[in-house]
C-alpha cells in the first residue's frame, strides 16, 4: 500500500496541528499519566518533522512532486485542440469542411496571440500568472 503524498504547505500545517492537538490532548486528558510524553509529542512535531519538510522537501515521504514547469505544460494545452480537432475528424465527428474551418479559425487565434506577444511581451507572464492564480 503506498504513502498518501500531500504539498509541503499542507504536510506541514497538518503535522502542526496534529502536534498541537495531542499534545493538548494529553496535557488535558492525562497529565499525570503520560507527563514525559506531552514534551516530548510538541518536540517531535515542531522541531523535528516541520524541519524535516522544510529541509528535504520532495525527499520527505509524504511530500508530493512539484508540478511541471509552467512553460511544457503550456506547450501541451497549445497543441491540445488541434489534436482534439484532429481525433473528431478522424473518427468521421466532423467533416472535411467543418475540419478546415475548425482548423482556420484555431491558426487565425494563434497568429493573433504570437502578434500580441511581440507588441506586449509581458502579457504572457501576466496570463500565466493570472490563470496559476485561478487554480
Amino acid at each position: 500500500m503506498a504513502l498518501p503524498t500531500f504539498e509541503k504547505k499542507r504536510l506541514i500545517g497538518l503535522i502542526a496541528i496534529l502536534s498541537f492537538g495531542l499534545t493538548s490532548l494529553l496535557a488535558v486528558l492525562l497529565p499525570t499519566a503520560l507527563g514525559p510524553l506531552i514534551p516530548a509529542t510538541f518536540i517531535t512535531g515542531f522541531f523535528i518533522l516541520i524541519p524535516l519538510v522544510l529541509v528535504l522537501g520532495e525527499d520527505f515521504p509524504l511530500v508530493a512532486a512539484d508540478e511541471p514547469d509552467a512553460p511544457a505544460a503550456s506547450d501541451a494545452t497549445a497543441e491540445r485542440p488541434v489534436a482534439a480537432l484532429r481525433d473528431r475528424y478522424a473518427s468521421g465527428e466532423i467533416d472535411e469542411a467543418e475540419f478546415e474551418r475548425r482548423l482556420d479559425r484555431l491558426l487565425a487565434t494563434e497568429d493573433l496571440d504570437e502578434r500580441l506577444d511581440r507588441v506586449e511581451p509581458d502579457r504572457g507572464d501576466r496570463h500565466r500568472e493570472r490563470d496559476a492564480e485561478l487554480e
